[in-house]
C-alpha cells in the first residue's frame, strides 16, 4: 500500500484493499472508480439529490421502451436507468444521473458500491464511478447499442464534487494520490478513458442516518 494512503486507511478501513476498476457482467474491465463518499445510505441519497442529481430507474422493459422513445424524440428522461457494472462481486447499490438538456443520449451518471467495512463512527464507504455519456452508438466490443463515455473521467469526478460541495454537507474532502496505477485504459464497451490517477473522497456531514 502506498505510504500516502496510510493515514486514510486509518480514517476508513475500506481503503486498505480497495478495487480501482469495476467489471462488466462477463468479467471484463468496466469504468474506473474515481470518487468515494463516507456516510450512511440515507445520507448518500440525500446529498446526491440535493446536488441536483436523480436516482436512476431500475433496468426493465418499461424503462427500455421509455429511453428508446425519448432518445428518438429528444425528450428528457431525468431518471433513466444505467447498465449494471460490478464491484465486490455484485452490481452497483445506487445509481444517479444528471441530465444534459433534453437529450437522453447525453448525461452525467454515477454508480456507487457500499463497502462492508465501517469506520469508527459506524459508516460505510461508497466507492463510485462517475462518467459522462456523450452519445449513443454500437459497442466497440459487443456490437450492442450502448452509451459511449467521454475519455476524461477526471472532469466528471471534479464536476460531481463541485455539485456536492455546493450543498454544504461535504467535510474532510481529500484526494488520494496515487490511487490508479494505470492512468489510461478501455471500458467494457471499448471506450477509452484517462485519469491523473487520483481518487476524490469526502465524508458527508453527520446530520442524519
Amino acid at each position: 500500500m502506498p505510504l500516502v494512503w496510510r493515514g486514510y486507511s486509518r480514517w476508513h478501513p475500506a481503503l486498505k484493499n480497495c478495487p480501482t476498476i469495476s467489471t462488466t457482467a462477463d468479467g471484463h474491465p468496466g469504468d474506473p472508480i474515481n470518487v468515494a463518499l463516507i456516510g450512511g445510505e440515507g445520507a448518500v441519497n440525500r446529498i446526491i439529490r440535493s446536488a441536483g442529481w436523480f436516482l436512476a430507474d431500475p433496468l426493465g422493459l418499461r424503462s427500455d421502451l421509455k429511453i428508446a422513445a425519448d432518445t428518438v424524440l429528444e425528450r428528457s428522461y431525468d431518471d433513466a436507468p444505467v447498465s449494471n457494472l460490478f464491484l465486490f462481486g455484485r452490481r452497483e447499490d445506487l445509481a444517479f444521473e444528471k441530465p444534459v438538456g433534453h437529450d437522453p443520449k447525453q448525461r452525467h451518471h454515477v454508480r456507487f458500491w457500499k463497502s462492508t467495512e465501517l469506520d469508527d463512527k459506524g459508516r460505510p464507504l461508497w466507492f463510485g464511478s462517475v462518467t459522462y455519456d456523450k452519445r449513443v452508438g454500437l459497442s466497440y466490443t459487443t456490437g450492442q447499442i450502448t452509451h459511449h463515455i467521454d475519455a476524461d473521467i477526471d472532469v466528471e469526478r471534479d464536476g460531481l464534487f463541485d455539485d456536492l460541495n455546493r450543498t454544504g454537507e461535504i467535510v474532510d474532502a481529500q484526494f488520494i494520490d496515487p490511487f490508479h496505477k494505470a492512468r489510461e485504459g478501455h471500458n467494457g464497451g471499448g471506450d477509452q478513458w484517462h485519469t491523473d490517477g487520483r481518487l476524490r473522497l469526502g465524508a458527508i456531514q453527520l446530520s442524519g442516518p
